[in-house]
């Protein structure tokens, strides 16, 4: 029998409330599998035991006298350890944030800890959140629990490997480069990036800034859909700034049936070859879609080039993430970028320019990225869903190059390792939610997703069909010596 512990938070929680755990039962579980699997992984980097017992038995006392805190009460959860949390180090894996101590939470994670949730740790990323691994100086490298060999992802990567061994209920990540998409594949996880802006990012910073990060979204990770869509009930809707002029009602998903879905499918481009056995899993999937009566395409797909949408992204994303870089390093980045021969287009001299980025230039782009938002707005009159790889490869080897200069093998074939975002910037340059579910494995074993793609707003659409994937073709396997 599969441990109570690779239950979802849903059912743990239904669990409890009917008693047949307890709260501090429960999370004294998580904690033997914690102290008996961590150290191999090492996904949870930071914890503060005492104070969750301290709530575990609070919630077990409150539920004796018939007090329910919410959906989560008394569910032990983790989140990314970019993530304030009072009384604990964020530090997004830099080594001068190595003593930053948060004295307040993000105000997504007091939305999970009024929902009554247990929190109990925080779990690893690379420098700066800027890695599709999980390895910093301050708390070392983060092993997928299905093969230490290979990386569970990034940058929430601790939080996939936690939840895919079965050392948490719950996680919270982040994404503005499938940060949450790509671990939830690695690890054949559930995982939701929300349309941007509709989960407030407050608190999910190490300089204190309060002003939204373009791109950049915050979510959750899971081992069921219907995490996600409680998860994303929680933590969605404006902050206090915003939310007294309006409120976030999501629309109800599209379709309850595969037979009434229209989705288009791609599997491959040139520009980011995608591993044979990542299509043939993809493929798989559309014929199983086919055979249930859905409407599959795979010519059907927003008016919108490719590579022209990869350039753009990859402009806009290092913009976004510009201001990490000091004025000595902008300062000489330009100069390197103005000693480049006129023309110039590679993935380096795009880095450069978005570091360098004029606000005017910043303005174009920002157009080229609306005209793009509206060939989606009209695809998906027609279509439900896209689905698509959600990046070139299952899981990799970790590697220690700095990810601009480091090469990736993609059957037999050696490609700049950079393109395992060219998946996720389809999405994420035009705001769009994109939910990821577990569709199978590799010859040799490795997981793999797919991410499906939804209008704006439409995150209770892709969920849910995550969700009828999860109950008809494939949901999550905890990895081999874990269960």
């Amino acid at each position: 029998m599969t441990d109570i512990a690779f239950s979802s938070a849903k059912r743990l929680a239904g669990t409890i409330r009917r008693g047949r755990i307890g709260s501090l039962e429960l999370l004294d579980r998580y904690l033997a599998r914690v102290e008996r699997f961590n150290p191999e992984l090492n996904a949870i980097v930071e914890t503060d035991i005492p104070a969750a017992r301290r709530r575990a038995r609070a919630a077990d006392r409150a539920l004796s006298k018939g007090e329910s805190w919410g959906p989560l009460h008394g569910v032990p959860i983790t989140v990314k350890d970019s993530f304030d949390v009072k009384g604990m180090p964020t530090t997004w894996g830099v080594p001068e944030f190595r003593d930053r101590v948060a004295d307040s939470n993000a105000l997504s994670v007091d939305r999970l800890l009024g929902a009554g949730a247990v929190l109990f740790g925080k779990t690893n990323v690379p420098i700066w959140l800027a890695d599709a691994q999980a390895f910093n100086a301050i708390h070392g490298r983060t092993l997928s629990p299905w093969s230490p060999d290979l990386t569970p992802g990034g940058s929430s990567g601790g939080a996939s490997a936690a939840l895919a061994a079965g050392l948490t209920a719950l996680e919270l990540g982040s994404d503005i480069a499938s940060s949450i998409r790509t671990p939830a594949a690695l690890c054949g996880l559930f995982g939701h990036k929300p349309t941007f802006g509709i989960c407030p990012t407050r608190g999910h910073t190490v300089r204190g800034n309060l002003a939204p990060l373009d791109i950049l979204v915050i979510g959750p990770l899971a081992r069921s859909a219907a995490d996600l869509a409680l998860s994303l009930s929680l933590i969605a809707g404006p902050d206090e700034i915003d939310g007294g002029g309006y409120r976030l009602t999501l629309p109800a998903p599209r379709k309850k049936r595969l037979d009434e879905f229209r989705v288009g499918i791609v599997l491959d481009h040139p520009t980011a070859a995608v591993e044979g056995a990542v299509v043939d899993r993809l493929q798989a999937l559309a014929d199983f879609l086919g055979r249930q009566g859905t409407r599959v395409s795979d010519t059907a797909r927003p008016d919108i080039d490719l590579d022209d949408v990869h350039r753009t992204f990859d402009v806009l994303l290092r913009s976004a993430t510009s201001a990490r870089h000091g004025d000595e390093e902008r300062d000489g980045i330009a100069a390197d970028l103005a000693a480049l021969p006129p023309g110039t287009d590679t993935k380096q001299s795009r880095m450069m320019r978005g570091i360098t980025l004029s606000h005017r230039d910043w303005l174009l782009l920002n157009e080229k990225r609306h005209r793009m938002r509206w060939k989606w707005h009209e695809y998906f009159r027609d279509y439900d869903l896209l689905l698509c790889p959600v990046l070139c490869t299952a899981a990799f080897p970790h590697s220690d190059t700095p990810p601009y200069e480091r090469s990736m093998t993609v059957d037999g074939v050696e490609r700049t390792f950079m393109e395992q975002i060219f998946w996720s910037g389809y999405a994420g340059v035009s705001y769009l939610p994109a939910s990821v579910a577990p569709i199978g494995f590799t010859g040799d074993g490795r997981p793999v997703g797919v991410q499906i793609i939804g209008p704006h707003c439409g995150d209770r659409t892709t969920i849910a069909f995550a969700g009828l994937l999860e109950k008809e073709y494939q949901g999550f396997v905890p990895p081999p010596g874990f269960e």
